[in-house]
């Protein structure tokens, strides 16, 4: 595998720090092509589906990108912004509001976005922070709670950057913060915002992305957090057990997922006489397809079809300042022992500089 080309280096360079700030992915354009092309990369990554290679091809190409973007399309132009994929649109926001925190912290730091699949790469993006003399990453993925199918594919594309890659910088990783105080409280505080202004309903219903059964006897910690997580806010807010629902939305095929899932589940809750629910998704630190369009738009129709009366979606954290703090706070911790505070003065940059073109440098 031949290295990528270097970018030019100067001696006497301070050292320089990033934050690498990674979520999912979205199509360019809710269009069957842009959707096609982005399923096509999605769905062919082997940590998203775990079938054998040959198999998945045909099933893939075959059928689901035959049928699929179309229906797919329809989907995201019902939530697309003038700005564009509400996804992209919220990580963006979420990254210049870090880099805003951590500067007003007086960290020497940049914080770029990055998106798994699709533009914006983690590939493209790590080589611009490259050229630009950092030598310090930090990768923040944009999930909680940690899975294989997600957290795990984030860093299979950095490692695979690395494999093509001469000078390394270091890198850390974070790799879970389901159970981060700050995460909880930032949770909490948006629930009892909606509470203020639109009344408590008589179920709140907390809705993860679900992954297949079979990840959780393999090892997989998803299920595990994702409790943790609800287990958590519900003490925050002071819910009984009878007050609170965990269900598993967005399955995919006929195979078993972790169970209880979202819509049934809603359709359950009306016809067993419950008139009113709110539902926040945890796991999704921006609103995206998953949340607009699943849950505020499908799991609404389910909901009052089956015979309930108010149906309430609690967004994302999305720009939430009290998400952004935990998230600077969340970074900051990991970020410590790396010099962020403090850059070099020029004068010692130009000591350095001078010592190494001395030495035969050719820059």
């Amino acid at each position: 595998m031949p290295f990528e080309k270097e970018p030019a280096y100067t001696h006497g360079q301070a050292p320089r720090t990033a934050v690498l700030l990674c979520n999912l992915g979205t199509p360019d354009a809710p269009t069957p092509a842009a959707v096609r092309h982005y399923l096509a990369e999605f769905l062919s990554d082997p940590r998203v589906v775990e079938i054998p290679r040959l198999i998945w091809w045909f099933i893939l190409h075959g059928i689901i990108l035959r049928f699929r973007p179309a229906q797919s399309a329809a989907k995201y132009a019902s939530i697309w912004t003038p700005e564009g994929s509400p996804l992209k649109v919220w990580t963006e926001k979420q990254a210049k509001l870090l880099q805003g925190w951590l500067g007003q912290r007086n960290h020497q730091v940049k914080v770029y976005w990055a998106m798994r699949y699709g533009s914006t790469s983690i590939t493209a993006q790590l080589s611009a922070l490259k050229a630009e003399g950092v030598t310090r990453v930090l990768v923040v993925p944009a999930y909680p709670q940690y899975s294989a199918t997600t957290t795990a594919s984030v860093f299979d594309a950095v490692y695979a950057w690395a494999q093509r890659t001469r000078a390394l910088p270091e890198l850390r990783f974070i790799n879970h913060y389901h159970d981060d105080a700050d995460y909880i409280d930032a949770l909490a505080a948006s629930v009892r915002r909606h509470w203020k202004a639109n009344g408590r309903s008589e179920r709140l219903v907390m809705s993860f992305h679900g992954v297949p059964a079979r990840t959780l006897t393999l090892g997989d910690p998803y299920h595990c957090e994702c409790m943790k997580t609800a287990r958590l806010l519900a003490a925050r807010l002071g819910l009984e057990e009878a007050e609170y629902t965990i269900t598993f939305q967005s399955r995919l095929g006929r195979a078993e997922w972790l169970q209880p899932y979202t819509e049934p589940t809603l359709i359950a809750l009306a016809r067993s006489g419950v008139k009113r629910v709110d539902v926040i998704c945890p796991g999704f630190s921006c609103d995206c397809l998953e949340t607009l369009e699943e849950i505020n738009m499908e799991g609404r129709h389910a909901f009052l079809n089956a015979g309930g009366q108010e149906f309430h979606y609690i967004p994302a954290l999305n720009d939430d300042p009290e998400w952004i703090t935990a998230l600077c706070r969340l970074s900051e911790r990991h970020l410590a022992g790396w010099p962020t505070q403090t850059p070099a003065q020029p004068a010692t940059l130009a000591a350095s500089r001078g010592a190494a073109l001395a030495k035969g440098a050719r820059q």
